[in-house]
């Protein structure tokens, strides 16, 4: 194991402690462009059952819209299943909650070394898994993700998504576009698409395979341009950020913190049930953060959010607003 010393945000470099925590040349390049691409990251059975469970939370989402929609009217956009106006009708475009949608295998994932390695690097032992959802645009709706920042603050501290891609995303197909750089305070996203469309100076389009995963950062700008007739594409997304940071800056509090904290022993003991041969993740979090578990897991698996740290994008008649987020 090599030496640790303290990285940038107050983090701890772990580089080397396992093949699942980054390098300091990785880290160095997340924090110099805010986004980090690992290939072929998750793979076999563990990928296999994730892309199998993706098919089912779509199935359910779709099945609960049929349902629910007519009578609650107009746009579903909080809850488990999110749904959006598209010409064509009504469609589903976000799960949200996972580890509450009766598939044991995001928890498993959460658990992995895969993730948590990762999560360590950039966070430190004192993370804090906040949102996990899968976001996805089924064939044929290729609909447009303006440019945005999902969430912004001060940059004190690193917060971030873990991006597991479950379907290859190209250019022309909706593959995501971002900007290296950006994420280092709150952006103009009217001036950046009125002036440059989809092609402002330095962006890339980041093209996945099934398995990869894309680490961006939340304040990266980022999007996706409109792709007809586009196939499936699902990514699941784990945000993660420190407890130092949601401490000191929000937007949630202890109480939050406590319950969110719940999920990791679970996740860990979920995966090292399912795959007891493989390597498994050492938890060091602080012994005054970590959570005593109830007997109601069905509770402690969906904490929801009440608030969330406001982001920045551009609508139709709204102008930017720069966000200094401390609430």
């Amino acid at each position: 194991m090599t030496e640790t010393s303290v990285s940038l945000f107050g983090s701890l470099d772990f580089a080397g402690l396992s093949p699942f925590h980054l390098s300091e040349e990785q880290i160095r390049f997340f924090d110099d462009n805010g986004y980090l691409i690992l290939r072929d990251w998750i793979k076999g059975d563990l990928l296999a059952r994730l892309q199998e469970a993706g098919h089912h939370w779509i199935e359910r989402g779709v099945q609960w819209g049929q349902e629910h929609l007519d009578a609650l009217g107009g746009d579903q956009r909080e809850g488990d299943y999110v749904f959006a106006k598209r010409p064509n009708g009504r469609v589903l475009f976000r799960c949200n909650y996972l580890h509450a949608q009766e598939e044991a295998v995001s928890l498993e994932l959460l658990g992995s070394p895969q993730v948590l390695g990762v999560i360590e690097s950039l966070c430190g032992h004192n993370f804090v898994p906040t949102y996990e959802a899968m976001v996805f645009k089924m064939p044929g709706d290729g609909e447009v993700i303006p440019w945005h920042q999902d969430a912004v603050f001060p940059h004190k501290y690193r917060a971030f998504n873990f991006d597991l891609y479950l379907d290859a995303s190209r250019q022309g197909g909706g593959a995501l576009h971002v900007i290296p750089g950006t994420q280092h305070q709150g952006q103009d996203i009217c001036q950046i698409a009125e002036q440059h469309g989809w092609n402002p100076p330095g962006m890339i389009t980041v093209e996945m395979e099934a398995g990869d995963v894309l680490i961006h950062d939340d304040m990266v700008v980022h999007g996706s341009p409109r792709a007809e007739g586009a196939q499936l594409r699902r990514t699941i997304y784990f945000e993660f950020r420190s407890i130092e940071h949601i401490l000191e800056e929000g937007p949630w509090d202890r109480d939050w913190i406590d319950k969110r904290m719940r999920l990791v022993p679970l996740a860990l003991k979920r995966f090292g049930n399912a795959y007891p041969d493989s390597p498994q993740f050492a938890w060091q979090a602080e012994e005054q953060f970590r959570p005593t578990l109830s007997d109601d897991e069905t509770t402690e698996l969906r904490v929801v959010h009440e608030i969330h740290t406001p982001g920045s994008f551009c609508s139709a008649g709204s102008a930017f607003v720069p966000t200094d987020n401390k609430s």
